[in-house]
This record gives C-alpha cells, sequence and structure tokens, in this order.
C-alpha cells in the first residue's frame, strides 16, 4: 500500500500525508485505563510509521495520560517528519467521565502535561476542544481559552493552534484572534453538517480533521456502502474512508485502531480512487437531516 496516493496537505509548518493515525483506541474500553495488551499497542504505532505516516493525533485526556506514555515508549525519539497533534480543554472522571477543562491554570497544566508525557520541548499543534457539549458543537466564547493557547504560543511551548468540536461561528471568531492551522470536528459519510464549513476552509488552506470518521460509537452501516464497496472489491469502511480523502483536499484522516490489521486496512483505502458513479450514490446515504446538522 502507498499512502501517498492520497496526496499532502499543509498542517502547521509541516506538509503531511493525508493519511494519518489516531491514538485514541489505544487506551482501554471507553477510552479509559489501560489496553488490554500494551505491546500490541505500541506495535501498531511503530507499524503506521513503518507504513509513512507522518501525524498522529493524541491527547492526555486519552486514558488518561495513556496514549501518550504509549506514544513516547514506541517512538521517542521521534522521526523528524512527525507532527504529533494533541488536545486540551478536558479532563477525565474518576468514572471515566468527559469533563470541561477550560480555567487558564487547568489548560496550562494540560499543556505540560502533553509536554511532559509525550517528552517534548514544544507541542506540534494543540487543538482547544470545546466541551459545552461533550460530542456535539454548541455555541459559546472561546476567547479567554484562546488566549490562554496565545500565551502558551508566545512563550515557545506551542508552535501551532487547532481547534475540535467547534461552530462555524467559533471558527470564525477564533480565526480572528490567533492563526488557526485545523478544525477536528465530527463528520463522516452519513454525518454532513460541515460541509459549508470543510469548504471555507479549504478555499483558506486550513486543514480539516474528521473525527468518527467510521461513525464511532455507531459504526457506518448501509446498504449502498456495502454495494460500492463489493463493486470495488473493498471493505465498507474502507470506502468510507476513500470518500473522505475524495471528498476536499483540505481533509487528512486520522481513522484510529488497536489492531495491526486493521490499520493496514485503514491505509489501504487511500490507494482507492471511487468514479463519479460510487460518489453519486455514496452522497446520497446522508439524510436531509443529517446533512443540515439537525
Amino acid at each position: 500500500m502507498n499512502i501517498e496516493q492520497a496526496g499532502t496537505y499543509k498542517l502547521g509548518d509541516h506538509t503531511v500525508k493525508r493519511m494519518g493515525y489516531g491514538a485514541m483506541q489505544l487506551a482501554g474500553p471507553g477510552v479509559f485505563g489501560p489496553p488490554r495488551d500494551p505491546e500490541t499497542a505500541r506495535a501498531v504505532l511503530r507499524e503506521a510509521i513503518e507504513r509513512g505516516v507522518d501525524h498522529i493525533d493524541t491527547s492526555d485526556f486519552y486514558g488518561p495520560h495513556v496514549t501518550n506514555h504509549l506514544i513516547r515508549e514506541a517512538l521517542h525519539p521521534y522521526p523528524d517528519d512527525l507532527t504529533l497533534v494533541t488536545k486540551i480543554g478536558a479532563k477525565r472522571g474518576e468514572d471515566g467521565s468527559w469533563n470541561p477543562a477550560f480555567a487558564a491554570h487547568e489548560l496550562r497544566a494540560a499543556v505540560h502535561d502533553n509536554l511532559r508525557h509525550l517528552g517534548l520541548e514544544a507541542l506540534d499543534v494543540v487543538n482547544l476542544r470545546a466541551m459545552f457539549s461533550p460530542h456535539h458543537p454548541a455555541e459559546g466564547s472561546l476567547a479567554e481559552p484562546l488566549s490562554v493557547l496565545a500565551e502558551l504560543q508566545r512563550e515557545g511551548l506551542v508552535r501551532h493552534i487547532g481547534l475540535s468540536n467547534v461552530t462555524p461561528t467559533q471558527v470564525a471568531d477564533a480565526r480572528a484572534m490567533v492563526d488557526i492551522v485545523c478544525v477536528q470536528n465530527f463528520y463522516n459519510l452519513a454525518h454532513r453538517a460541515d460541509d459549508a464549513l470543510i469548504d471555507r476552509l479549504a478555499a483558506d488552506g486550513i486543514a480539516y480533521v474528521p473525527f468518527f470518521p467510521l461513525g464511532g460509537f455507531n459504526p457506518l452501516q448501509s446498504g449502498i456502502l456495502d454495494q460500492v464497496a463489493e463493486r470495488r472489491g473493498a471493505t465498507p469502511m474502507q470506502i468510507a474512508l476513500a470518500w473522505l480523502l475524495q471528498r476536499s483536499p483540505n481533509i487528512l484522516l486520522i481513522p484510529g485502531t488497536s489492531s495491526p490489521e486493521h490499520l493496514r486496512d485503514n491505509l489501504a483505502s487511500a490507494t482507492i480512487t471511487l468514479d463519479a458513479t460510487d460518489i453519486a450514490e455514496l452522497d446520497g446515504i446522508a439524510s436531509p437531516s443529517r446533512a443540515a446538522g439537525e
């Protein structure tokens, strides 16, 4: 497989291959606690790099701390061309709950924790995750937390700033304050509320990174997806990833897995080219309500 077939895109001060890797699933069930097989988790990370992946998405609240420890154990000292993208703005409760962590001291502590656990002197990209609603964007001002991130950037601890789980209004407001290099939101073949946002970001050269590209906790299921996959000799999930790569050139993918076999399947989607018939059929999967973000 050759993930370079999907092309490259700018992410901060690096140009990365559009097929990356998301480390979230390396943590235990519910993204909480250690993995069942830490050595396999480290092996997946090493294989991702060996197969050409040059950007990895992580966060210190995965586990918490678990995925960052695994990344450091498996990959440090890091390849010169590797971009590590992390997130702050949330913390985990003792019961595994996802809770906002937007206070200045919490954001500063999160950056320093990520630096320490990853073994870095500066973080390549830090996404501020809006937690006004845990799993879907909701309006609210990001001015105060962004000002903290801007301070950390001036101090040299953060190179680039991104956003996660945000509305188009929040993106516009943030861009008026700081330089935003990427937006990471819930988006996939069936959930397309961000279509217009993706196009606006593409026009301005800003990366868009879908989380839950395969549906997340509710995996994508569609007879149309199955039919296109059978016609192409691929799996439905490979077709869903290939569709995202062809949706817009600014889309970067970070599918996650704790399985070496699934990693290879995911990366192989970069070699699939969908024709106009495939695209037209797949575009019909999104219901009008989903496409409108309802």
